[in-house]
């Protein structure tokens, strides 16, 4: 509880100081805003609806390519897991994939795949999808020996090893690989946005900064920071739940 309320106490005396420093001038409430500006805009936003609009393209974009990153990822995790061959081949690439600056990607995506919604989904998963790939085949190939070998002597095959040991022993790693996928893959989305849309969150932010409405841009920031928490919170509820009944 002491440590809640002094998260509490930190963001309200921040709140606080940050109004009293806009509406005294000491600061210039033009370029920082206010927290009584943004929750001005806010309100005016969603009386008339375009707030749910913007933050529905974004949620829907976020989740599409969560779930594509999760799905795609689990699958060539197994083939790199069932094929040592395709694993030495692929690895490397991988490697080199990851450690690309994934904004610079967004402009050659929008060449290739145009300025649509497709285009944000897979910058978005292009964020998480290959750090995503190497984590599972890591934990995949981590798994106890002992128990694949048990596996073989019951005349089991490479079936019953990923169904039996492989996938049930890495439900942490993937539950893990989600909590960071959630957050990257909305930062991907957002990333898109900013080249590629005419609505969403990421395009609130980019038209705000064009036009000076610093509080619609700071409003669209801590929307996104509001639900990057609840969507990993939601994950981590998921988490504790399945944990406890299995």
């Amino acid at each position: 509880m002491l440590v809640i309320f002094f998260r509490i106490f930190l963001l309200t005396g921040f709140l606080f100081l940050w109004e009293f420093c806009a509406s005294h001038q000491i600061i210039d409430s033009f370029i920082f805003s206010s927290p009584s500006k943004i929750m001005n805009a806010l309100l005016l936003m969603i009386s008339d609806h375009s707030i749910f609009l913007h933050l529905g393209v974004t949620l829907y974009e976020t989740f599409v390519s969560f779930f594509l990153v999760i799905f795609v990822s689990i699958l060539f995790a197994i083939l790199l897991w069932y094929s040592n061959n395709l694993s030495e081949i692929l690895e490397p690439y991988l490697v080199v994939l990851n450690s690309l600056p994934k904004s610079a990607l967004a402009p050659l995506l929008i060449v290739w795949l145009g300025a649509t919604k497709t285009t944000i989904i897979v910058t978005g998963m292009s964020v998480a999808i290959f750090g995503s790939i190497l984590n599972l085949y890591t934990s995949f190939r981590s798994t106890d020996p002992g128990k694949i070998k048990l596996i073989y002597t019951l005349r089991g095959n490479h079936l019953h090893v990923l169904t039996k040991v492989i996938l049930p022993y890495s439900i942490p790693a993937i539950i893990s690989n989600m909590k960071v996928n959630i957050g990257l893959c909305l930062v991907g989305v957002i990333i898109g946005e900013f080249l590629a849309a005419k609505e969403g969150l990421g395009y609130l932010i980019i038209y705000s900064s064009q036009v000076f409405k610093m509080d619609w841009l700071l409003m669209s920031i801590c929307i996104l920071c509001v639900f990057a928490i609840f969507l990993y919170a939601l994950i981590d509820f998921g988490e504790k739940l399945y944990f406890k009944h299995f």
